[in-house]
């Protein structure tokens, strides 16, 4: 039988109609006498915009606080056509390919252009805040047409651009990251308790590594509370094996992909009693009898480093390097059975190891099974020699992995203890602190990257810690006119106005997703639905016995 619910609903500003629950929580007034968020207004827009806040009580110890912030009838904002700007014959580069900012000598040469092509064509400064390791300034040009009431009416434009040989998109103003626009934000924030909290909060990758699941099946079939996705992973093939987490990942104290190094990650103690954010290095090594060889990997396809952050000799770098490949043809790495039903293959050499941890075959080409309770490790390149030569048939072979602090002291997970990649950091003992390229979100000589993925609005899923203890997890709506999003700028803002006092980004856009009661709360932003993701964080009720 589902419990009745209710809610507290706490109101700044004018009151709107609270946004939908999910269907089985019950309602507390704030466990403990500690309200959860903070009431504090979200620093988003002008001050005195209409903001509600409706929580409710999921079960001991967790609270879900819907934040609906602004109104949908701003006059200043509206749709626009953006225009990729090609290398001119002012630009420095005049061959290379069109982005969306460029130098303003380009940017006034094509807009120049596109007026006499009858457009109502303007050139316009981006300017993007100083954040803790990045200068900011002038990101460079943007080339934009027309205003438009709405986004049909911005895609006929779009359209009409085409047929003139040109490209470009349709966006709304509203996710520009302008200071006095009015929203509207949907904001879903998941406050848990240790005081209280008798669950657990686990991260879950899903039946194995390569395979994707959404947040939903993920949660649906732990029978979660509630959950949200978690860190960065691969999507696309060509990067590696589509749903390997794209930095570090630790599953019940077991460490199955290695650290961007250096770049922080969300870390869960005790299944949910204490939770920090730490900058994470690692070492891993394969021990025979007779050598010991450095490892580059865990559980992913060798020589592709999604992020980067890899060892010396990777391509182009091996510095953290968001939403980039690196490369390396020459690698060692360990495989566990968690990967997935086989290994990945191609050129190189495997040795496959039983339980205990005797190599029972070394197979080239790469690529297989494993067997039961084993394990194996592959190489390519030079490295190939090197393995040949440490693994025979019938001797053992001990791979061991060992993390590291930013202070490069050892980190031994427990059995209870989780960890998710995530970048940048947004707030450090309760001051915003936000790390874009420190964490590899400045792309040298590539401002349009920084410009969509740092500066303007999207969807976001942050977490962190307060003052008192608690564990918060937050989802922000983006890509729409119902809800604007949050550039990572406003997203320290809004994790500090919660009462962070220590908070980080994990995967957003498409990713970003909050389930609870069995039913996504938010509205992904892909046009498919909710995206399958890498991970999830979930809250899990009390079980017997625990």
């Amino acid at each position: 039988m589902k419990k009745r619910l209710c809610a507290t609903v706490a109101v700044l500003g004018v009151l709107t109609a609270p946004a939908a629950l999910p269907p089985a929580a019950q309602a507390s007034p704030h466990p403990a006498g500690h309200p959860s968020p903070t009431r504090q207004a979200l620093p988003l827009g002008p001050a005195g915009l209409p903001e509600t806040r409706t929580t409710t009580t999921l079960q001991p110890g967790v609270t879900l606080t819907r934040i609906v912030r602004g109104n949908a009838d701003d006059p200043a904002l509206h749709w626009t056509v953006e225009v990729s700007i090609p290398g001119g014959d002012t630009s420095p580069d005049p061959d290379a390919p069109p982005t969306a900012l460029k130098d303003r000598a380009s940017a006034d040469e094509l807009a120049a252009e596109l007026r006499r092509d009858g457009f109502e064509a303007r050139a316009e400064e981006v300017r993007t805040p100083r954040t803790a390791d990045y200068t900011g300034g002038s990101l460079g040009w943007r080339v934009r047409i027309g205003s438009f009431d709405s986004q049909a009416a911005a895609t006929a434009e779009r359209t009409r651009l085409r047929a003139a040989g040109h490209t470009g998109s349709a966006v709304h103003t509203g996710w520009d990251g302008g200071a006095t626009d009015r929203g509207p934000w949907h904001v879903d924030v998941l406050t848990i308790d240790p005081r209280t909290f008798r669950g657990t909060l686990d991260a879950s990758y899903g039946p194995d590594l390569e395979n994707r699941e959404t947040t939903t099946a993920l949660s649906t079939s732990a029978a979660a509370t509630a959950a949200v996705n978690g860190g960065f992973f691969v999507l696309d093939p060509k990067a590696g094996a589509p749903g390997d987490p794209a930095g570090v990942g630790v599953y019940d104290g077991r460490l199955l992909s290695e650290p961007v190094a250096g770049r922080p990650a969300l870390v869960v103690h005790g299944n949910g009693r204490r939770t920090e954010i730490t900058r994470l290095t690692w070492q891993g090594r394969i021990t025979s009898r007779t050598s010991s060889l450095p490892l580059n990997g865990i559980n992913r396809v060798p020589g592709l480093i999604r992020n980067c952050g890899g060892t010396k000799g990777d391509a182009p770098t091996s510095r953290p390097l968001h939403d980039v490949t690196c490369t390396n043809p020459d690698e060692l790495v360990a495989f566990t059975p968690d990967y997935g039903g086989h290994t990945p293959g191609g050129e190189g050499v495997e040795a496959v190891l039983d339980a205990h941890d005797r190599v029972v075959q070394l197979r080239s080409p790469r690529g297989g099974t494993i067997p039961p309770g084993g394990s194996s490790v592959q190489a390519t390149g030079e490295r190939v020699t090197d393995l040949t030569a440490a693994a025979h048939v019938g001797d053992r072979l001990r791979a061991s992995t060992t993390l590291l602090d930013a202070r490069g002291r050892r980190v031994t997970p427990s059995p209870r203890t989780d960890i998710v990649n995530a970048g940048p950091e947004l707030v450090r003992d309760g001051r915003v602190h936000v790390t874009p390229a420190t964490d590899g979100m400045v792309h040298p000589g590539d401002p349009s990257w920084y410009y969509g993925w740092v500066h303007k609005r999207n969807p976001r899923t942050l977490a962190g810690v307060d003052a008192a203890g608690r564990t918060v997890l937050v989802t922000a709506d983006g890509r729409g006119t119902g809800s604007l999003g949050l550039s990572i700028g406003e997203s320290a803002a809004v994790a500090r106005a919660l009462g962070l006092r220590d908070a980080v980004n994990l995967d957003g856009g498409g990713s970003t997703t909050m389930v609870a009661g069995g039913a996504v709360l938010n509205t992904p932003s892909d046009a498919a639905g909710e995206r399958p993701v890498g991970d999830a964080l979930l809250i899990l009720p009390r079980r017997n016995g625990t």
